[in-house]
């Protein structure tokens, strides 16, 4: 049995706040914790907390719920710090996405512009991490953070690099993509082995056995001759991208994969479909609040029949029962590729790679790599943009993120990057990052 103290910031996101109660309900290692929601939106804060409280008694769990807007209070005695906020909302994002339409660029986009990790988001997102790993090693110093908060790939890169003693690791669920990956040639979980590698949003799967047997030539054969694009890149490279890798969710990667392309039949790919897609996400998180808020005061509600206790492929829980119970369990992690566990990516930028997690931490394990032309086309298309903006971030500096922007594959001039970008700081709720970036 392991009683900790879990502190969730940005716990009125809903999603992950119940998804979080609900797994440590069904563990059954962590009885006696105790887990404090954060939030400054205190009435998000109280619907979430309200429903999970219920959740909690009608599981028969012993788990004592709190909640605060006090980022830290609620880190007082953390040993575990789960950060799942967004500091600037989606509307901001549309708002930008539609003055960039404006400017010329389009869906699929990038993963700067046309993207959920889009620059004018990742400035505050990479300011609370800051003031959150700040306050970390100001309190509860011994405490893991593990960060599920987007940008994941910049936000680790850019925390290990400047806190190095911070005990933090990222999070993303897109590796989970594998097992329906497994599924369609007809394997189970049971007796499943894999490794993946790359940067996050940016990964392939290079290993796939069962029962000791290698399993990759049974993918290769489906992937030939497939109409699914992500089976013919597969086909193309040797390695099959997993989660957001070439899905809308990922700006649609290879970028070439657009209706102006030599071959758009190929990739099947549809600008206006990435839009709908993204307003689908949207309409279900702006849904799935609402819902939150109805049934959390509703006593007719029997909160454990709207959201059954199942497992899912969340590693959050697990990783954390890992760590604070010492059982020794394999994740795929974003860390630092401190020791090249991917070769050819900086020692010093984030890499999503399989870990061991245990008592003792996290462990990276070494990877085989990427192949050549996958891992040229990641330090292009993920590891050069994720620097610039980084040093553009660091430095203060506008003229970076100018150059950021003229890596858009639409950007065609440098004026084009200077309207869209002074258009986008002159947006009046964008102050503190036009003094940012002088």
């Amino acid at each position: 049995m392991g009683r900790i103290k879990i502190s969730i910031i940005g716990a009125g996101s809903g999603c992950f706040s119940l998804g979080i109660v609900r797994d440590i309900c069904m563990s059954g290692r962590l009885g006696g914790s105790t887990v404090s929601f954060m939030d400054i939106d205190s009435q998000r804060l109280d619907a979430v907390y309200t429903l999970c409280k219920r959740y909690a008694e009608e599981m028969g769990a012993d788990l004592k719920i709190e909640a605060t807007t006090n980022r830290r209070q609620s880190l007082a005695g953390a040993d575990f710090v789960i950060s799942t906020a967004l500091a600037a909302g989606h509307d901001r994002l549309k708002q930008g996405w539609k003055i960039a339409l404006k400017h010329g660029f389009r869906f699929p986009g990038s993963y700067h512009i046309l993207y959920d990790e889009a620059f004018w988001v990742n400035y505050y997102q990479l300011k609370l991490m800051e003031a959150v790993t700040e306050d970390i090693l100001d309190i509860c110093p011994r405490a893991w953070h593990l960060m599920v908060m987007n940008p994941v790939v910049a936000g680790t890169t850019h925390l290990l690099r400047k806190y190095p003693q911070a005990k933090m690791v990222g999070l993303c669920h897109g590796y989970a993509e594998v097992y329906s990956i497994a599924n369609d040639i007809g394997i189970g979980r049971d007796n499943m082995k894999y490794q993946m590698c790359g940067v996050n949003h940016f990964v392939w799967l290079t290993h796939l056995h069962q029962n000791g047997e290698d399993m990759l030539p049974k993918l290769y054969n489906a992937a030939n001759g497939s109409d699914d694009p992500r089976k013919r890149l597969y086909s193309l490279f040797g390695v099959h991208p997993v989660g957001d890798t070439a899905s809308w969710t990922g700006a649609l990667w290879p970028w070439w994969n657009n209706p102006q392309g030599a071959d758009p039949d190929f990739w099947q790919d549809d600008p206006n479909e990435s839009s709908r897609a993204w307003d689908g996400y949207f309409n279900f998180v702006a849904k799935n609040a609402e819902d939150i808020k109805k049934y959390a005061y509703d006593p007719a509600v029997k909160v454990t029949e709207i959201y059954p206790p199942k497992t899912d492929d969340e590693l959050i829980i697990p990783l954390v029962e890992s760590i604070a119970c010492d059982i020794p369990r394999v994740f795929i992690v974003n860390t630092q590729n401190t020791y090249e566990f991917v070769p050819g990516i900086p020692k010093d930028f984030e890499v999503e790679i399989p870990a061991l997690c245990s008592g003792m931490g996290i462990q990276g394990i070494q990877t085989g790599g990427l192949p050549k032309q996958v891992l040229l086309h990641t330090l292009r298309d993920r590891v050069v943009p994720v620097e610039m903006e980084l040093e553009a971030f660091t430095r203060g500096s506008r003229d970076l993120l100018i150059q950021l922007i003229l890596m858009d594959k639409y950007c065609a001039s440098v004026g084009q990057a200077r309207d869209f970008l002074e258009e986008i700081l002159a947006l009046p709720y964008h102050g503190e990052m036009r003094e940012h970036y002088q």
